[in-house]
């Protein structure tokens, strides 16, 4: 039919819109949060990418429910703001035939939620952490970044290197700053590396450099200039194993192991593909449009839904890991309660109800 066509088109364009926005903002935040980090040490600026990768993919769930739900929303309340869902109804088409399209549309990415929720995002949360603490056990010279100052975690060390080469292998113009034995030494080359012994000590091999040692607050000071010298580093030591987070492990092991918190955690990731589609048909009502309460009140009463509904999941969610709520329960109250809400809206707007009360809408 020409409707369905046409609906699918537009939905197709909102989402792709609504995605792209949502994932850019998601990106921007995530990408300021690791630039501070490694603006202040913590973390090797080539380490951001693979980082950002990985929280995106944790992401994406969430986003792409978001999207489903505003391009659904957005679609039809295009429609009733232009009038064409007057021309719709005229033609004999009511409000529940807007519900086989939108399912179909939506059916196949509802799907591809659940293999993320269940699948994708513990993989992803794992392989982070796993990363993460690769991280932590690299030496102070993986996290400097060129033109900027480093100081080592003992603050015996100041390093600045003006760049790599373009292979990423050495660097150009290394400047060092040491205190050993109550000496002040300054040690500066022309290029540097990295190499390993035999024993595994990692060493930073200079070439073509001098070397300035002195003594604070006397007048002795000797210059020195030098081939190669080599400088070790240090490892950073993890003191404890690094324990793997709820939201790392994966599904299988969370449904044979019945605890709180794997019981929480297993329902959480159930509920966004489910939370995803009662808000798809939920949208079909929140969409129409009153001239009373202006262009943007069901976009705001539809964020203030979302906003309610996700917080809803997490608190019962806690109420699970604390053990104040059955498990066999577990979080379809929620989901009951915005059905119920879902079928009270088709109910209003089937036989032409008012949402809110008169004087909610002046």
């Amino acid at each position: 039919m020409i409707f369905k066509r046409t609906l699918s088109q537009e939905l197709l364009h909102k989402s792709i819109g609504a995605f792209a926005i949502l994932f850019g903002i998601v990106m921007a935040q995530r990408v300021t949060y690791y630039i501070r980090i490694a603006a202040n040490g913590d973390l090797a600026s080539n380490a951001i990418n693979t980082l950002l990768g990985f929280s995106m993919l944790k992401f994406l769930p969430m986003l792409i429910s978001l999207t489903l739900f505003l391009a659904v929303l957005l679609t039809l309340t295009r429609q009733h703001r232009d009038s064409e869902m007057i021309i719709w109804f005229s033609s004999g088409q009511g409000l529940y035939a807007w519900i086989r399209p939108i399912l179909s549309f939506t059916t196949p990415v509802i799907i591809l939620i659940a293999m993320l929720s269940l699948l994708v995002m513990p993989w992803a949360t794992n392989i982070s952490g796993e990363y993460k603490t690769q991280l932590k056990k690299q030496d102070e010279l993986s996290t400097i970044t060129p033109g900027v100052f480093k100081e080592s975690k003992h603050a015996n060390r100041v390093y600045f290197i003006e760049s790599f080469n373009q292979l990423g292998a050495s660097v150009n113009n290394i400047f060092i700053q040491s205190v050993q034995h109550q000496k002040l030494g300054v040690i500066v080359a022309k290029q540097a590396h990295r190499e390993t012994m035999s024993n595994h000590d990692d060493f930073l091999i200079m070439v073509q450099g001098r070397r300035y040692e002195t003594t604070p607050e006397t007048a002795e000071f000797s210059s020195t200039t030098f081939e190669k010298y080599a400088v070790r580093l240090e490892a950073k030591e993890t003191k404890e194993p690094p324990v793997t987070p709820i939201q790392a492990i994966s599904s299988d092991k969370l449904l044979s192991q019945h605890t709180p918190a794997n019981n929480a955690e297993i329902q959480g990731r159930i509920s966004i593909p489910i939370s995803a589609l009662i808000l798809v048909l939920l949208a079909i009502p929140l969409s129409f449009v009153d001239p009373r309460s202006g262009r943007s009140g069901n976009i705001a009463m539809a964020i203030l839904i979302y906003i309610i509904y996700n917080n809803l999941i997490s608190i019962t969610q806690a109420w699970l890991v604390q053990g104040k709520l059955n498990p066999i329960i577990g979080l379809w109250p929620v989901h009951l309660i915005f059905v119920s809400l879902t079928i009270y809206l088709f109910y209003r707007r089937v036989f032409q109800l008012p949402i809110l009360p008169r004087f909610w809408l002046k």
